[in-house]
This record gives C-alpha cells, structure tokens and sequence, in this order.
C-alpha cells in the first residue's frame, strides 16, 4: 500500500452546507442541544442525517438548526452516545444498562425508545462505533476473562457476536467497518503495543498489522486505524520516526492515509515490496531487517508467514 500524510481537524457540533474551494468558506449552523448547553456531532449519512450527543444523550439532531432534535434515549440509565448512522437510518453506539454498564446499542431513529442492547462476548460492557449500509456493526466487547476485543455485532441475535481477535495480545478495538465488510481499528501485538489493524470478518484470527504491508515501510509505527471507505481508503494516527509506542525525541504522532496500489503482474529479482522496481527503498528493507533470523527468533516483527 502507498502511504500519504494528511493533518487531522477537530469540530465539533456544527454543520457546513456550503463550501467554496477556492476561498474557504463555511456556512455555520448550530445544531443545538436537547435543551442544556452541550452537544457534539460525530457522524452523517448521505442523507444529511447527523448524529451524536447532547446533554448526555444519544440525539439526532435537526439538520435545519431550528432545535427539532431527537432524544433517542438509552436502555435504563440516564446516558447514552450515538456513534454512528448508515445510509438506511440505522443508528449505533452506547447506552448505560440497568447495571450502570456501558452496551453497545442500536438506537430506535424515531426517538420512541425501542433500543437494542447488541451484547457482549461474554463480558459486562461494549462499545459500538461504526454501522455499514449492509447493517454490520463493529466495536468492541468484553469477554468472560474481562479482555476488550474487537467485535463484530449480531444486530438480531447478541449470542452471535463474532471476536475478531487481536494481534497476538491481550486487546484489540475495531474503529469501522465499510460497505465490502473491510474491518478496521487496532491491536495489541504480542509485545503489548498497539498497531493499527486490518481484521480478518470470519472471526478465523487472520488478522493484518498494516505496518506489514505498507509501502515504504521505513521510518513509521502505525499505531491506531480508525477509518476505512469503500474504497479501501485507511486513515489513522502513527508514529513517525521513532520506533516504539510512545511519542520521543525521536517520533512525532502524525495522521496517515493509506491508499492500496495495484499488484504487481511480474517478479523481479530484489523488489522486496513489490512494486515492480528495485530502489533505495528495498535496499532499506534489507538493512533494517539484517540478520533477522525467522528461524530462531519467529516472533519477530519482519517474519511474516507466507
């Protein structure tokens, strides 16, 4: 995959209809709240239908700005927070239970209350973030040991729910979902460090550290992945220049984007990331990984299984 930066912007609880490329400029409409003095947007469908809290709770907000947003409630408690809303309506997130336990959650859209506690792994609590037009929903959940893992939710049956897995730790997240079923977020590797994560939907383990097949590899730790489009776009936070999880003297967190290239159609002798050419950056392949033995040290980073 070619790697591009991008800078990342926070916004919170508003609405730009109008953009003009050329000079810059936003229509601002304040979506408001449920009444109190706090509101936060975190998601919109193609539809112009947006989604995120106010007040405390889950809300549809009123893309006209005149107020008419929608409480969509919780499943006992007081709390609630909507993540994210597909193209058909279809709203997820979390919602406090009876127990005071954050549930992963499919909200009611008309705000009548008829929410959907999507489950666990066998746990107490789970999280919802991301909804696909086919309805799929991921996030993570609690197992019987208490481990947070990447899950991908039955919306009709919670005893169904899939563990994705991890990268060989103890934890792992799955941030989205698209509409081809491509997962991602982010996973603990065996040595107890986050990397950002593409992960295998069957729930069989499979799942891909994208630091291993990234194109230059050199000179990044891509940490956490929290976005995927259908084109198979990836976005996220890595770390560039340093070589462990935590920022240093050395490396700075930068956003990424990674954008998948087409398959080589020949084999050349020397093109160790196979982009059908011999360069500087193979040479530097060679060089970070020399005398790596696969044979005596397997878990290394640069064995990767055929």
């Amino acid at each position: 995959m070619k790697m591009t930066i991008l800078l990342s912007v926070v916004l919170i609880a508003f609405l730009w209809p109008n953009f003009v490329l050329a000079d810059i400029i936003y229509e601002v409409i304040d979506l408001g709240t449920l009444g109190g003095d706090e509101s936060e947007a975190r998601s919109i469908n193609d539809a112009s239908q947006i989604v995120g809290r106010a007040d405390g709770r889950a809300t549809l907000f009123d893309l006209t700005g005149t107020g008419n947003n929608i409480d969509l409630g919780t499943l006992w408690k007081y709390e609630s927070y909507a993540f994210s809303i597909n193209d058909a309506g279809q709203i997820v997130g979390r919602a406090l239970d009876l127990l005071t336990c954050w549930r992963a959650t499919l909200f009611d859209p008309t705000g009548a209350g008829n929410n959907f506690d999507l489950g666990t792994l066998g746990g107490d609590r789970s999280h919802a973030y991301s909804i696909n037009d086919a309805n799929q929903v991921v996030g993570l959940a609690q197992n019987s040991q208490g481990y947070w893992h990447a899950t991908l939710f039955d919306s009709n049956n919670p005893n169904n729910n899939l563990d994705l897995g991890t990268l060989g730790g103890s934890s792992s997240v799955a941030r989205s979902i698209n509409d081809a079923g491509q997962i991602v977020g982010c996973a603990y590797n065996d040595y107890g460090q986050w990397r950002a994560s593409l992960f295998d939907p069957t729930g069989a383990g499979n799942n891909i550290d994208l630091n291993t097949i990234i194109d230059p590899p050199i000179g990044w730790t891509l940490m956490y992945a929290y976005d995927i489009n259908n084109s198979g776009w990836i976005v996220g936070q890595g770390l560039v220049g340093g070589g462990g999880p935590r920022r240093n003297a050395q490396g700075e967190y930068h956003a990424f984007l990674l954008v998948p290239k087409p398959p080589c159609l020949y084999t050349l002798a020397g093109d160790l990331n196979d982009d059908c050419k011999v360069d500087f950056y193979d040479f530097a392949i060679m060089a970070a990984n020399w005398l790596v033995d696969c044979w005596i040290e397997p878990t290394d980073p640069a064995c990767v299984p055929k």
